[in-house]
Parts: C-alpha cells; sequence; structure tokens
C-alpha cells in the first residue's frame, strides 16, 4: 500500500468518524430537532456522487468513507424520521 493510499484512507476514516458523535447523541437523546433535513439531504446526494466517483475510479479510500458516511447520515436521517 502506498502512502497516498494510507493518506485517503486515513483522512475517510477521520471524516467517517466525525458523524459518530451526532448519531450516539441523536440516539440517545431520541431527538434530532437541530439537525437540518436540508443538510442531511444535500450532503448525502454529495456523498453519493463522491462514491460514485470512486467506484469509477476504483479509489478504495473514496469508496471506502462516503460509503460508511452515507450509512452513518441515512441512519441519522431515520432517527430524525423516527423521533420527530
Amino acid at each position: 500500500m502506498d502512502l497516498t493510499t494510507i493518506l485517503g484512507l486515513v483522512a475517510g476514516a477521520l471524516t467517517t468518524v466525525a458523524f459518530l458523535p451526532q448519531m450516539f447523541q441523536t440516539w440517545r437523546t431520541k431527538s434530532a430537532k437541530d439537525v437540518s433535513y436540508v443538510m442531511l439531504i444535500i450532503f448525502m446526494s454529495g456523498l453519493f456522487l463522491w462514491l460514485i466517483y470512486g467506484i469509477i475510479l476504483g479509489a478504495l479510500p473514496i469508496i471506502i468513507a462516503n460509503a460508511m458516511t452515507l450509512f452513518f447520515n441515512l441512519i441519522i436521517l431515520w432517527l430524525k424520521i423516527r423521533y420527530r
């Protein structure tokens, strides 16, 4: 594994893990009133496009990071809908 791939994996891991506190906070408090639907939808659209881009390039760091972040944001969206 080359340095560029390692850099991409570390960057992807950090940006992906950044959403875990929000997800756990929403789950724990059963409230997502401060999370914007518009932000979630726009952000998840961008994640989806980054995922497609990564697949086209065959870039594993882009694929993994965006697939996981999209999954975590889908959970946050589901929690927001569930706890409204």
